[in-house]
């Protein structure tokens, strides 16, 4: 009866986590609506219900199954599929499936939720400017084979798992397989009309809507508990409750040390500074929030707090638009926490550190170079960004023909 009841308890757990993560979704939307323009705003919403709802269908028809492929013993760990389709095995409903933490249909809706978010974090990036079946073609392919093919390395049981890469929840397999694709993606896109003037110099496209934003940052944390939390993979107390005060410090400092740092460059309180702080602290900690003390944490955050104001500024300097800032937060801050796991915490050391810098390597150079092809299909054949009267117009107008804010005229610019 006490196993059953522990079995139901880490089922519940890992169902409202799924839940959460699946909310995480809406706090993507509203990020990417409060930092974009009015007249673009129908057209994110359009590419986040298409990646959460064509992503989980993905995942059903053969996404679960090329991510959890059953590598056999001694195989490479590279590549494997295990069929079309979903079906539970036996057993799959009882506590003999993962060690009692929850059930197999529970395991398939949480991974699910997980593989849309590598799209949305491209969908910010290439705001504003990317046609709609460019970027429809591109989250297909992005979702359905790459991000599968790298979660099985690891969490497949492939090849990164065999070597001892550490990946608790996503810093790499996550946020970096969607920052990977967002940098190639804002590469070859160019900048928005307006971004920089005739000298290179960066201009402000202010966002139209901060409140919604905010909303969005702090969704996005709420959405976290179960991201991470859920990453346990069953209800144990002490695991769950070290893991929920690791992210939620982390984030804190992040915030904060990103706010400090910006006002000493800039002479100014940022408030997109302090969000996009608390998201790299939150991306920062994903890799090893169950091996970190409070304190290691704390110091993660700060790091990635700062790392996310020079990033935002190196990515202006080379010249590319990312409206969101989608590479500092999920590539940037992703690197760094995988690496952290190398640095600080129970897993620390230079060994380790060595093989978290490979990971990163590897799934870097896989995610560039299939980035790269995807996008240079999508190019030669359909094309990858919308005309200048078009990007003028804005998107909601010219490839939904409707408004979002239908008698409301304000920052139309």
């Amino acid at each position: 009866m006490e196993a059953t009841a522990l079995f139901t308890a880490n089922n519940v757990w890992m169902m409202v986590c799924t839940a959460l993560v699946f909310f995480m979704h809406l706090g993507f939307s509203f990020l990417e609506i409060g930092l974009t323009r009015q007249k673009n705003t129908i057209n994110i919403l359009f590419k986040n219900f298409f990646v959460i709802t064509v992503g989980l269908l993905l995942y059903a028809i053969g996404g679960f199954n090329l991510m959890y492929p059953g590598f056999e013993e001694g195989a490479m760990g590279i590549f494997k599929f295990a069929g079309f389709g979903i079906a539970a095995p036996e057993g799959g409903m009882t506590a003999a499936y993962a060690d009692g933490g929850y059930t197999w249909w529970t395991d398939f809706l949480f991974q699910g939720m997980f593989a849309a978010t590598a799209a949305t974090i491209v969908s910010g990036a290439v705001a504003e400017r990317i046609k709609l079946n460019a970027f429809i073609l591109f989250a297909i392919t992005y979702v359905g084979l790459v991000y599968p093919i790298v979660g099985a390395w690891k969490w497949g049981g492939g090849f990164l798992d065999g070597m001892g890469f550490y990946d608790f929840a996503g810093s790499t397999l996550v946020h970096s397989v969607g920052g990977w694709a967002a940098l190639v993606a804002i590469y070859l896109l160019g900048a928005r009309i307006g971004k920089f003037d005739k000298d290179g110099k960066s201009l402000a496209i202010p966002g139209h809507n901060l409140p919604l934003a905010a909303a969005g940052v702090l969704i996005l944390w709420l959405g976290w508990f179960g991201f991470n939390g859920g990453s346990v993979l069953s209800a144990d107390p002490a695991l769950t409750s070290l893991t929920l005060v690791t992210t939620c410090l982390a984030a804190a400092a992040g915030g904060v040390s990103s706010a400090i740092f910006s006002y000493i460059l800039y002479k100014n309180y940022d408030l997109t500074m302090f969000m996009n702080g608390i998201l790299g602290g939150l991306v920062g900690i994903t890799a090893g929030a169950d091996q970190m003390s409070p304190g290691d944490a704390v110091i993660i955050g700060l790091i990635a707090g700062i790392i996310i104001v020079l990033s935002v500024a190196l990515i202006d300097k080379l010249k590319l638009d990312d409206p969101v800032g989608a590479v500092a937060v999920h590539l940037i801050c992703g690197i760094w926490g995988t690496l952290a796991v190398g640095i600080f915490g129970a897993m620390a050391g230079f060994d380790q550190f060595l093989i978290q810098l490979a990971g990163v390597g590897i799934v870097g150079a896989f995610c560039v170079i299939c980035s790269f092809i995807i996008l240079f299909i999508v190019k030669a054949t359909v094309g990858l960004r919308v005309d200048k009267d078009e990007e003028l117009k804005g998107l909601d107008l010219a490839e939904h023909g409707m408004d979002a804010y239908a008698d409301f005229r304000m920052n139309q610019h």
